[in-house]
């Protein structure tokens, strides 16, 4: 660990956003900043300015509303209300903006500034949109909830893949101060209703069809019962996709009154939304959590802590400039979505896939990157392992030129996957591995352009984030594994859950457990160098004999070896202790024998310790996950305890569960 994979150039740090807004800040703040001259400087000069922004964090987030130019008002001075606790501290209590107006800056713009969207999908289809054509139809959606008469605070609900007409709605509905909540087409139907029947949608997005893996998949049936179960629906809006359009919209059109998307755009003749300015707190989106353990909460974000938050990130962290082609490869019911669509504030084209990212070649998402320019490569920790594991040496078959930076999300990654990236992908750039979270629609730890990244680590802390781990008494743990935090208030805190009048569900969700620190439930540990290394989710960590075990430190031994596809651990409770069961899934032709077992103990022991040996080790066909492609640990320990899983609808595979259920071999 700690070995330095990449180190940015003096030039590339000079030229970077960050490099820039040092010096703009230190102009603000000049007592909080020394001046940085050499290139050993800058590492320092980084870390420096992090201190500064959690030191004054009025002055730091108002530097980066001008430095990134927000359309809007700050409004009269204090910029922060810190309130009486940290979850009730406001930022630009007096500010105000409009979410679609900073998104769609770029509308009717006499430069010609590259296209807004960039869309591929598995079966082929493409399509591109100018700012102008995006804006045109925000603008025609924004027309239809005229008519509905939906205003702001409104809800507006979409079962959509990941398609420019998705963007358009949510530029259309927030335009106009309307609250947007999305979900990905493979949901079933009780998942969209556990989602959407909490918030009372007034107009609702979907699309007739969606693609995956070869297959398309009709959906009209499902909307129709989701339809049943959603009297707060007034207006069906039906995007075609790949199905009988005409056929839909009739069928959708029985239970509700339908217009199709083209029929929408065809009506309008406006070319731009028409802006409403509202406070900065003003909803957003209403993201919700997995739901695997439960009914989903209705996490509320902001427009503008949305906004800030996410600008911060992709301009300051992951140096985003006008033009730059930004992936991320997601779906509408994952807050990366959320995340890749305010890139468009910062200029950047957006390049957007629907689909599996293996069909129909596992190359697809590579071909693409190629095909699209794309400058950001953002995928998830799994699609990096998947890739390793078919043996892809993409710098080999692609040129990948563009590609400077490649983000990971979703769970740890692992050393071995840094090394993979480096040596089969592309040696040059900026691998950033990073972890947040739907409950603030951002970061906690994640990238920079002024630090070297090293092997198995996250760069460090976010700007503005004061984030620290702690022992279970809340002591500060310098070194060694604790619990993630946040000691001070961030924009893009949710403003609410929905449905909790007196905010008691969200202070015991993030609050109660270390009062005055938002407690986000990894379990991380900081690095000699700064860095930080999440060890998975502390709820799912292991607790043998009293000590606790990372998840992650023994997927990162078990999946080095050749015979193992995927694995998953939980805790089983077992004569008044913990012992660790590891079921693993199996390369074709391979069979969990005595010989396989003692090599993967041997690999644990060897590159864990003894403690994170597992006690059970079982062979199964498949491993449950959610929606998101996150493995399902909580569910998995549930089901070998006995006891129900509330919410197998948020899952994308929930028949897997039955793997687990009764099993012989975990009762001795």
């Amino acid at each position: 660990m700690g070995e330095i994979l990449w180190q940015p150039t003096r030039e590339q740090m000079l030229a970077s956003n960050i490099g820039r807004f040092v010096d703009v800040f230190r102009s603000s703040a000049p007592e909080m900043l020394s001046r940085s001259t050499s290139t050993e400087d800058f590492a320092a000069a980084h870390d420096a300015l992090h201190r500064a922004s959690i030191a004054a964090p009025e002055k730091f987030w108002g530097c980066v509303w001008s430095f990134c130019d927000v359309i809007g008002s700050m409004g009269a001075e204090p910029h922060l209300d810190h309130g009486s606790r940290l979850q009730d501290a406001r930022f630009f209590p007096n500010g105000a903006l409009n979410f679609a107006e900073n998104l769609l800056r770029h509308a009717g713009s006499e430069k010609g500034p590259s296209p807004a969207l960039l869309f591929r999908a598995e079966d082929k289809a493409s399509a591109t949109w100018s700012h102008d054509a995006l804006a045109a139809s925000a603008a025609a959606f924004q027309a239809l909830l005229d008519r509905v008469g939906v205003t702001a605070g409104d809800r507006v609900a979409a079962i959509m893949p990941n398609m420019p007409e998705t963007i358009a709605a949510m530029l259309g509905a927030s335009a106009s101060g309307a609250v947007f909540s999305s979900c990905s087409p493979d949901f079933g139907a009780k998942g969209v209703l556990d989602r959407f029947a909490q918030i009372e949608p007034r107009v609702l997005v979907v699309c007739d069809a969606y693609w995956y893996n070869g297959k398309i998949n009709a959906i009209s049936d499902k909307v129709v019962e989701v339809l049943a179960g959603l009297e707060s629906v007034e207006h069906v809006v039906v995007v075609p996709l790949a199905g009988d359009l005409d056929a839909a919209v009739a069928q959708v059109g029985a239970a509700r009154t339908t217009t199709s998307w083209p029929a929408l755009v065809a009506q309008s003749s406006a070319t731009a939304p028409r802006y409403t300015r509202l406070p900065f707190d003003h909803p957003l989106y209403i993201l919700f959590s997995s739901g695997t353990t439960g009914v989903p909460k209705c996490i509320v974000h902001s427009a503008g802590g949305t906004l800030l938050q996410h600008l911060k990130e992709h301009v300051l962290h992951c140096d985003l400039k006008a033009g730059e082609r930004l992936f991320y490869f997601t779906t509408c019911g994952w807050m990366m979505w959320n995340w890749l669509v305010t890139g468009l504030a910062a200029g950047a084209t957006l390049v957007l896939f629907d689909g599996s990212p293996f069909a129909p070649e596992p190359s697809v998402l590579f071909d693409l990157a190629d095909d699209a320019g794309m400058a950001v490569f953002g995928t998830s920790a799994k699609y990096i392992d998947a890739c390793k594991r078919a043996g892809l040496r993409p710098r080999e078959t692609h040129d990948l030129a563009s590609v400077r930076l490649m983000a990971s999300t979703g769970s740890p990654l692992v050393p071995e996957s840094f090394d993979y990236v480096y040596d089969a992908i592309k040696p040059d750039l900026h691998l950033a591995s990073v972890s947040g979270g739907t409950d603030i629609v951002s970061c906690f730890v994640i990238g920079t352009p002024l630090k070297p990244v090293r092997r198995g680590e996250i760069q460090g802390p976010g700007l503005g984030m004061d984030v620290d781990v702690v022992a279970g008494d809340g002591t500060p743990l310098a070194s060694g594994k604790g619990e993630l935090v946040c000691r001070n208030a961030f924009p893009s805190m949710p403003i609410a859950f929905w449905n909790d009048p007196d905010g008691a569900k969200y202070s015991a969700a993030y609050f109660d457990r270390f009062p005055g620190l938002w407690h986000h439930g990894d379990f991380a540990e900081w690095t000699e160098q700064g860095g930080m290394i999440i060890h998975g989710r502390s709820d799912a960590t292991l607790n043998p004999g009293g000590v606790r075990i990372g998840t992650a430190e023994i997927y990162r031994q078990v999946e080095q070896l050749e015979e193992i596809v995927e694995a998953v651990v939980i805790g089983q409770d077992w004569d008044g202790d913990v012992r660790v069961v590891l079921f693993v899934v199996l390369r074709d032709g391979v069979a969990l024998d005595a010989d396989l077992e003692k090599k993967i103990r041997d690999q644990v022991r060897s590159g864990a310790s003894p403690r994170h040996v597992p006690a059970k080790i079982v062979a199964v066909a498949d491993i449950p996950r959610t929606k998101s492609g996150k493995i399902t640990e909580l569910a998995i320990r549930d089901i070998v305890h006995g006891r129900p899983v509330n919410n197998t609808e948020a899952l994308a595979n929930p028949e897997a569960l039955s793997l687990y259920r009764d099993l012989t071999v975990l009762r001795g």
